[in-house]
């Protein structure tokens, strides 16, 4: 079976977006605003999280990280605001 995972949007402190995918969301959280995670994050810290979705694998959650990649930030901050999930964390 596979092992679900998470899309997931930050906020970053310098008010931009960073898309991502993981496995453990709270950890990798952890791990960008330790610095650890990603590179794009490691000058803008803190970072929040705003967004997220539950996928049903790796393959799904990386699909899923490539789309909204695509999207403009006004469609960005219309998925956030429409479907704000991370208080289901």
């Amino acid at each position: 079976m596979a092992e679900e995972a998470y899309v997931y949007i930050l906020r970053c402190k310098d008010n931009s977006y960073y898309t991502g995918w993981t496995n453990d969301l709270d950890n990798r959280i952890l791990m960008h605003n330790s610095g650890k995670g990603a590179k794009y994050t490691k000058s803008r810290l803190p970072v929040e999280l705003i967004y997220f979705e539950k996928c049903a694998d790796k393959s799904e959650a990386l699909k899923r990280e490539c789309a909204i990649k695509q999207l403009t930030r006004k469609e960005k901050e219309k998925l956030i605001n429409s479907h704000n999930r991370k208080d289901e964390i």
